[in-house]
């Protein structure tokens, strides 16, 4: 599912686990200077880096883009020599020989519209493990992991996650990132009236969508008024869909 820009820009402003010097926007003519180099920049980097230019997710930092005179030896721009193996970019590293995060060029994922998987390397044994499906997904998943969510509260919203940080649809459907969830959740007591659920959206009018957290039934997504949570969503709900990505793409379609 191709990122959403906007929940990007919620998740980047609104996290604290993202640290960022005062912004230093990257222009469009740097940007395909580096793009000249390595190759085409997936569209949620490009993004990151039109508006923030620099930055770091926990204990990633984010790769820049340096002037042309220095692209190929700075070492925090994506350009620098050694970020480029194969069909592996890297754009993030951890401190003190820790794990590096790479754009697997060689790959389609199911963000699509030019975005690239992400991979991990660890820093000691030098494995390769997926990590997302998007840049913004890497993010999303960072701060997921940050906050003590894992993947995800469940295996489609985790799926969700790895390509975009929650979704908003023209009709007022929002599916939260791991920027909101928790706080939702803490906000309408779902832990106290409804503990075998997470709510995971709203429609902008009042109702929720809810999802099971455990057992084997973790892909329906039920409607229930915020005003009338109890512990029988699945009786008192409606069934929206048993496809969270897909339902979400058709309406964005």
């Amino acid at each position: 599912m191709r990122p959403d820009l906007t929940q990007l820009r919620d998740l980047v402003e609104g996290s604290p686990e993202f640290s960022r010097r005062a912004a230093a926007a990257v222009s469009e003519a740097m940007i395909r200077d580096a793009e000249a180099g390595v190759g085409p920049l997936p569209p949620s980097y490009r993004w990151w880096l039109a508006e923030f230019g620099q930055g770091r997710v926990g204990d990633v930092d984010i790769a820049a883009v340096a002037p042309a005179e220095f692209a190929d030896d700075a070492y925090d721009a994506v350009t620098a020599r050694w970020r480029l193996s194969g069909a592996r970019l890297c754009f993030g590293v951890e401190p003190d020989c820790g794990d590096s995060y790479h754009f697997a060029l060689d790959r389609t994922g199911e963000a699509g519209g030019g975005e690239y998987p992400v991979v991990r390397r660890d820093g000691l044994g030098g494995g390769e493990y997926p990590v997302a499906e998007s840049f913004a997904g890497f993010l999303a998943v960072q701060v997921s992991r940050l906050r003590g969510l894992g993947d995800g509260p469940n295996p489609a919203v985790a799926r969700l996650w790895r390509s975009t940080p929650g979704a908003l649809l023209d009709n007022g459907v929002l599916v939260y990132g791991p920027h909101c969830l928790q706080e939702r959740n803490e906000t309408f007591e779902v832990p106290r009236y409804a503990p075998d659920w997470v709510l995971v959206g709203d429609d902008s009018g009042g109702g929720g969508l809810f999802m099971r957290r455990h057992g084997r039934d973790r892909t329906r997504v039920y409607h229930l008024d915020l005003g009338a949570i109890d512990e029988d969503v699945e009786a008192d709900g409606d069934l929206m869909t048993d496809d969270l990505l897909g339902w979400l793409s058709a309406g964005r379609a």
